[in-house]
């Protein structure tokens, strides 16, 4: 069954939240994607001068960044267990954060391109999700296979929305662990108990529970389009627009289209204004954005290489490992 698009009534008619207010912005980060976390909050303190913002950190991060943060950008730290929490699972540590914190999530390649904190005032709701739309093939594939997971839990319903978890709005205290424990492994890093039914990592999980909880009871869940991926369209997301607040307020994700060098990417002039708005608060700013953008360069070559030969090995292993014919 195809990822359908659901009526707004339908999503709508038991939400009681009114009067909706942003208490936090959480960015997920890990060591590897420093240059882009501090383009994303220069982004977010672009249009939000004084909003919290606070860091879902995994691993460990590039040495200095918090502080170079805390000092210049007022840029907190989420007090959670330090550890590697697995790909993407600490955005779900934002779920159990004070109960009523209303919050937007986001992955740290992303922009904010206006004022999208205000979108979920005009549909207050516990959630507001991007309104994406899948087949039925790309659902199961970038989601959660809800007909093998039937055969685990028979509760389990064709999914009635979908979305990328790197932007999402959620509420504090509605979700539980206990919600995600039949499929979640609380463990440092965080596993999947099932993870042929589900994508890796959290998306499927998160899409999962609150489908479940909007058809089984009845969770306000609401959708709106929050997302723009640069490999759909970037039409009217230039820096002109975005400089001058003249455009539609969404949030850019480069989900799977980053490249070792960022002025090779579709809307690299967005990724290039908020670094310098980044830089121009630091020190020798010129200097430092110079010598980041060279560091961040030479490690993803780096991490690539080490993909490359790590590959290779493998492959070699094999080879010897195949028994010799004749």
């Amino acid at each position: 069954m195809q990822a359908r698009r659901v009526g707004l009534f339908w999503l709508s008619r038991s939400c009681q939240v009114q009067g909706q207010v942003i208490d936090c912005v959480y960015i997920a980060v890990s060591a590897r994607d420093a240059r882009y976390t501090r383009i994303c909050v220069a982004s977010v303190r672009y249009f939000y001068p004084d909003i919290p913002i606070r860091l879902l950190v995994s691993g460990r991060l590039q040495r200095g960044l918090a502080d170079e943060l805390r000092q210049y950008w007022n840029v907190g730290t989420a007090e959670l267990p330090r550890g590697e929490y697995g790909w993407g699972f600490v955005k779900l540590e934002a779920l159990f954060a004070p109960p009523g914190e209303k919050f937007l999530v986001l992955d740290s390649d992303t922009v904010l391109t206006g004022q999208v904190l205000e979108t979920w005032n005009e549909f207050p709701a516990s959630f507001l999700v991007d309104d994406e739309e899948q087949s039925e093939a790309d659902t199961k594939r970038l989601y959660y296979d809800w007909e093998k997971v039937r055969k685990i839990d028979p509760s389990a319903r064709p999914p009635r929305f979908v979305f990328n978890s790197g932007q999402w709005f959620g509420t504090g205290g509605v979700l539980t662990r206990d919600d995600f424990a039949p499929w979640v492994e609380w463990t440092m890093p965080r596993t999947l108990r099932h993870p042929e039914h589900f994508m890796p990592g959290d998306q499927g999980i998160l899409n999962y529970v609150l489908n479940q909880k909007a058809a089984i009871d009845g969770l306000c869940v609401e959708r709106r389009q929050i997302m723009r991926w640069p490999g759909h369209a970037m039409d009217g997301l230039d820096v002109e627009s975005v400089s001058k607040r003249a455009a539609a307020p969404l949030v850019v994700h480069w989900a799977g289209m980053k490249r070792v060098r960022q002025r090779d990417m579709i809307g690299a002039d967005l990724l290039a204004f908020f670094e310098k708005v980044y830089y121009q608060r630091l020190p020798a700013g010129n200097a430092r954005r110079v010598f980041a953008g060279c560091r961040d360069s030479f490690s993803h070559s780096l991490l690539g290489a080490k993909v490359r030969v790590k590959l290779a090995c493998r492959k070699l292993g094999a080879v010897r490992r195949a028994p010799v014919a004749g």
